[in-house]
């Protein structure tokens, strides 16, 4: 073999095994990088080893309610005990996906074609209504409203406990992914493939985007704080905050498959981290402490 044409093909040899090694450096640093806290936030493991976490919910006792998202009727519903541990309360369920309290008890979505949403009251279970891939889960007490995780004809739902009526709200979502209900009463949700969230407007054929250019929103809470977004990329997903004015600001990076988001007390907040199998507790750094 000539030389020239040994040393053509070594140089190309090298230069793929060089492309390989980068690229499996760069995914290595994407699975690795640890989490990082935007300027005046800190955060710490609340809870480990919980694989598939997904919905977290609080109790008007204080209980931290947590689901598995396992398929096939393998999902969980588990409970914090007061010492720590974690109890199953419910098992069976298909993909839960999201919780929310509803009249002294707490509502459970599950992810799969057709199960129902189901109210775990007083230790009694009640199917309450169907849909398709119903993911998040919201209510004021008065209604129930579920957002379907379906590629391109996802619905807003609203259920009338009273009457038992289901009425669509919206129609052919893309990745209807969160929901939440602020406390004047507004509701933002998410079209994960768009990368958008929308605020819901009754009086519109086309409800306003809220914010866009977003890696995949997932799951929103609303609180008197503004409105937190977790971003359910497998990659660099994030925590965010739109305050009341709607700046937006990155609270959280480098997360992987960011989840449910609670409030636990002001500037304090548990997040469902599944790509690590595990809960973060957030905390606004105190004014002096920065």
């Amino acid at each position: 073999m000539p030389f020239a044409a040994s040393w053509h093909r070594k140089i190309i040899f090298l230069a793929a095994f060089a492309l390989i090694v980068s690229s499996a450096s760069f995914l290595a640093w994407q699975h690795y990088f640890p989490v990082t806290a935007g300027a005046g936030w800190t955060w710490k493991i609340y809870l480990d080893d919980v694989e598939l976490i997904s919905a977290l919910a609080r109790d008007e006792q204080g209980t931290l309610y947590l689901t598995q998202e396992f398929n096939k009727h393998r999902g969980k519903l588990l409970k914090q005990l007061p010492n720590g541990a974690l109890q199953e309360v419910l098992v069976g369920l298909d993909k839960p996906d999201g919780l929310a309290t509803f009249r002294g008890g707490i509502l459970i979505s599950q992810e799969s074609t057709e199960s129902p949403v189901l109210w775990l009251h007083q230790g009694q279970k009640t199917e309450l209504f169907r849909g398709r891939h119903i993911e998040g889960i919201a209510s004021d007490e008065k209604f129930i409203y579920a957002i379907e995780d379906v590629s391109q004809a996802g619905r807003l739902l609203r259920y009338d406990p009273t009457t038992r009526r289901v009425d669509v709200l919206r129609e052919d979502l893309k990745v209807g992914e969160g929901l939440a209900i602020c406390p004047d009463g507004r509701i933002f949700y998410t079209e994960k493939k768009s990368g958008w969230i929308k605020l819901y407007r009754s009086a519109l054929a086309v409800d306003p985007v809220a914010h866009g250019g977003l890696n995949q929103p997932g799951f929103l809470l609303c609180n008197q704080e503004g409105l937190w977004i977790t971003e359910d990329a497998t990659h660099g997903a994030r925590l965010l905050h739109a305050d009341t004015g709607g700046t937006l600001r990155v609270i959280l990076e480098h997360l992987r498959s960011g989840q449910t988001i609670l409030s636990v007390a002001p500037g304090r907040l548990l997040v469902a981290e599944q790509g690590r199998k595990r809960i973060l507790e957030i905390s606004r750094i105190p004014p002096g402490k920065q």
